[in-house]
């Protein structure tokens, strides 16, 4: 079932400090939490392509205005 071992930070608290510090501030203490905390403020929470294609759908509209 559990494969995971004994861990010395578990036991003495340490992992359960890191959570707390990490949701009173609102920063994720490992690299990738924080890398994917930057990637969700960088796209509005939204994928990627729904931003590009956004982007892509103003430029078009913004063409056909002119050139109309």
């Amino acid at each position: 079932m559990n494969k995971g071992g004994f861990s010395w930070k578990r036991l003495s608290g340490i992992s359960a400090a890191k959570s707390r510090v990490s949701r009173k501030t609102g920063v994720p203490l490992s690299r990738s939490g924080r890398n994917q905390k930057i990637g969700r403020m960088a796209t509005g929470g939204g994928c990627v392509i729904q931003l590009v294609l956004g982007l892509v759908a103003i430029t078009v509209v913004g063409a056909v205005m002119l050139l109309a």
